[in-house]
């Protein structure tokens, strides 16, 4: 699911060694690839590698600091070690390469306050980055070299797509609903496999205009992307967005079979509908966890937000938020149940200061300095 900044860093690699042992023999250019992953993973120096190169490098980097250690920092030192870290890293990519937009995106993330300022900022570079992102792929695709000129292009394609993944999520929690789905369609035309993850955030934004016809034909869409699926649609955001939808419509007995069938699709399920811990968003882009998992679940959860928050309650969560979270209880006691003890007994471990969440859940923590970390819009163009 979505980008592995990592993984991309070794394609990146890996496709400009391949492309230095041209011209050598086959069984000796064999022997040298062999070395390649030592090479990348215990001296990375001695790789052939451009300015681009090593600022994405760097990119991966501090997206490992900022997306998956600074959430779980044990003290407001340690979070401000890792914030001056991660800036650092952002800014020596950006002073090798000018045109990292990557790092660009993730730095303003940083510094821009305010959801609106920031869609804008990125509204305002969308033109720009595409054009920039575009030129790259189409330079890759005229070297003409096969199965190399096609990974060239997506590798060149990436950064535009996660710049219109982030539009896509900022206009969602900005309720700029109709934005979000006209971003994702461009991002859907530029990438219809859709590597960015897009046509999430399109389900949320489907539901929040209460177009259950338009979630209808995104499922269709979604699955012919081949992705493995255990039911027709059935990821957790689409899931979430048909249990709104009942809801808001007040068709209880249909928001119930879409709120079993996501229990039953993902781990722990219940305790975490129950707690909908809300999660800093990644900077890089969603962030990258295993189709199906609980983690996956956590992070879409977390995203609906947009959905479970609207109009409070008594309970201090939306109505919708309040009805999931007592239906997941009533359905599942007693994984929630589990998760209460967890949650006590990390708390007493802490010498009661709070403890993490069940099963690789994310403490509601410290967001990167200066990111936006209040409540999401509510409403929007309906």
């Amino acid at each position: 699911m979505s980008f592995d900044p990592n993984r991309e860093d070794y394609q990146r690699l890996g496709l400009r060694f391949a492309r230095s042992l041209d011209g050598g023999g086959a069984a000796g250019a064999a022997r040298a690839f062999a070395s390649f992953g030592r090479r990348f993973s215990q001296d990375r120096d001695s790789l052939p590698q451009t300015d681009a190169d090593r600022a994405f490098h760097l990119v991966a980097r501090a997206t490992t600091v900022i997306d998956y250690q600074l959430p779980f920092a044990e003290s407001d030192a340690r979070a401000a070690e890792l914030i001056r870290r991660g800036h650092a890293l952002l800014e020596e990519a950006l002073a090798l390469d000018p045109n990292c937009h990557d790092a660009a995106r993730m730095q303003h993330a940083a510094t821009i306050a305010g959801f609106d300022a920031f869609f804008h900022y990125l509204e305002q570079g969308e033109k720009d980055v595409r054009r920039s992102c575009t030129a790259a792929r189409d330079a890759a695709l005229a070297k003409d070299d096969g199965d190399r000129s096609l990974l060239e292009a997506d590798l060149a394609m990436r950064p535009y797509l996660r710049w219109l993944a982030t539009m896509a999520d900022k206009a969602l929690i900005c309720g700029r609903n109709r934005q979000c789905l006209d971003i994702c369609r461009r991002a859907l035309e530029a990438d219809p496999n859709d590597a960015a993850d897009v046509r999430f955030s399109a389900a949320l934004a489907y539901a929040k205009l209460e177009d259950a016809a338009g979630l209808d034909a995104l499922a269709q869409r979604s699955a012919t992307l081949g992705v493995p699926r255990r039911h027709e649609g059935a990821d957790a955001w689409q899931l979430i967005a048909r249990v709104s939808l009942a809801h808001s419509r007040h068709d209880e007995d249909d928001a119930l079979r879409q709120l079993r069938a996501l229990l039953a699709t993902y781990p722990h399920a219940a305790a975490t509908l129950a707690s909908q811990r809300e999660l800093p968003d990644g900077v890089f882009c969603r962030l990258a966890v295993p189709p199906y998992s609980e983690d996956e679940l956590i992070v879409a959860t977390s995203e609906a937000t947009v959905l479970l928050q609207e109009g409070r309650d008594s309970h201090g969560r939306g109505a919708l938020g309040s009805w999931v979270a007592a239906q997941a209880q009533r359905l599942d006691p007693r994984d929630v149940a589990e998760l209460r003890a967890y949650e006590k007994s990390m708390d007493a471990a802490a010498g009661g200061t709070g403890g993490a969440g069940a099963g690789g859940q994310r403490p509601g923590g410290p967001t990167a300095g200066g990111r936006p970390d209040g409540p999401r819009a509510d409403g929007g163009d309906r």
